[in-house]
């Protein structure tokens, strides 16, 4: 069974008041479109594959894509950063790219050397 992830509310109510005001029509639950959100990302899904009790994809996907072009998330994320002040602690970004199978066999196919411009081993 999988472990799906939710903003509490006490973590909800910290970032509510960066979010914007909403216009027209009344947004759906704000709380269970970020969590879904942070699920898909945290997880490394595409948006079709989020779980049904986030919502629709497209939902958290139209509403990550607006957040994201208007600089909400920047926002939320530059004032918990100032709320948590200095710190001895240092990140370091553990990112890494997933490469096809067929990839590893480039190096050996000379693929590699023959695009980098520099001199071909004799």
């Amino acid at each position: 069974m999988r472990e799906l992830f939710w903003l509490s509310e006490g973590q909800f109510l910290r970032i509510k008041p960066h979010l914007p005001w909403p216009h027209g029509k009344k947004r759906v639950d704000d709380r269970r479109v970020i969590s879904g959100i942070i699920y898909v990302i945290k997880n490394g899904l595409m948006w079709k594959d989020a779980p049904i009790e986030y919502g629709p994809p497209k939902t958290l996907y139209n509403r990550f894509v607006r957040w994201s072009r208007r600089g909400i998330f920047k926002k939320i994320f530059d004032a918990l950063a100032a709320e948590a002040g200095e710190t001895d602690t240092l990140m370091i970004d553990a990112t890494h790219l997933k490469a096809h199978r067929t990839a590893a066999s480039l190096a050996q196919k000379g693929a590699l050397h023959a695009r980098s411009g520099g001199p071909k081993a004799a």
